[in-house]
């Protein structure tokens, strides 16, 4: 007997959902990846500029764009923020870290929001730590999973372990659920776990933290990953190495997948921008952050 319940499998169509901003199918990864850029840019473009100071970005309101990790956590920010600054609008949208940090590098978004760290042709962005964030390996709660080691979790996304039956669990081919190309949780999943080695092109693949954890709530066979602040009820986390992503293990970094949480901007905010970034450091800000499940860096 299955120590799995005996549950509907997702339907097909909902198996199949690549959300992106194209609709295209994950084998499409590098055209969905610069395409979400241009679309990103275009729409964010009209009436924008960076955060250049002299309050003109205050005039048009404040956007923020980017990492779908770091965005409801922006979203709770700006919520606070405006509720004590009835002036100031702050408008937060995803796009992924790569987007975020392509509209800050443009122009189109005042500061990029995103969960991996810059690369050799970004550095030239200022760049503002606000937060630590664990990658958590996320499974359905009635999966009796508990721990995983790093070179399981590997061979999982290699493509290597394909069934329950090789973790020591009742036989059933494993569900796995990734991110997309340009997805800063992918980006820093592939340097905290794969290294050199390749994603196995069976792996579903989902546009933000939000539908990642979706699917594992609902299929039962399932393994993702999400960022460690948006673990709730619905799915499990899993262990690694025998620690879990506890905030705890998180701040004194024991937990191994650990990735700050960045905003990007083309130039040092000024203005209303950086009275924002100052909220968001400051004791209040830092206070949510804890609050919503993260590990602030004040």
């Amino acid at each position: 007997m299955s120590c799995f319940p005996e549950k509907t499998r997702p339907a097909p169509e909902r198996q199949k959902r690549f959300s992106s901003v194209l609709g295209l199918a994950a084998p499409t990864g590098r055209l969905l990846r610069w395409g979400s850029l241009l679309l990103l840019f275009l729409g964010l473009l009209p009436g924008l500029g960076g955060c250049k100071g002299g309050g003109k970005a205050a005039n048009h309101g404040l956007c923020i764009a980017g990492s779908t990790s770091v965005q409801p956590f922006a979203e709770k920010l700006a919520e606070v923020y405006m509720q004590e600054h009835p002036g100031a609008r702050i408008d937060v949208q995803g796009g992924g870290s790569s987007a975020g940090i392509f509209a800050a590098q443009q122009g189109a978004a005042d500061l990029g929001a995103s969960s991996r760290e810059l690369v050799a042709a970004e550095k030239s962005l200022h760049e503002i730590a606000i937060a630590w964030d664990g990658i958590a390996v996320v499974v359905h709660p009635s999966n009796p999973l508990n721990n995983l080691s790093l070179e399981q979790l590997r061979q999982l996304f290699q493509g290597k372990i394909t069934d329950w039956r090789e973790l020591g669990l009742p036989p059933h081919s494993i569900d796995l659920i990734t991110r997309e190309e340009g997805s800063g949780t992918r980006e820093a999943f592939e340097h905290l776990v794969m290294g050199k080695t390749e994603f196995t092109p069976s792996a579903l693949v989902q546009d933000s933290n939000g539908a990642v954890r979706e699917i594992v709530a609902g299929d039962p066979y399932s393994l993702g990953y999400i960022s460690a602040g948006l673990v709730d009820e619905q799915v499990k986390a899993v262990a690694i190495d025998g620690v879990l992503p506890t905030r705890e293990n998180i701040k004194k970094q024991v937990y191994k997948l650990v990735r700050r949480f960045l905003l990007v901007s083309r130039v040092p905010p000024a203005g209303e921008c950086r009275a924002f970034v100052n909220f968001i450091l400051g004791p209040q800000g830092q206070h949510l952050l804890e609050k919503e499940g993260l590990v602030g860096v004040n």
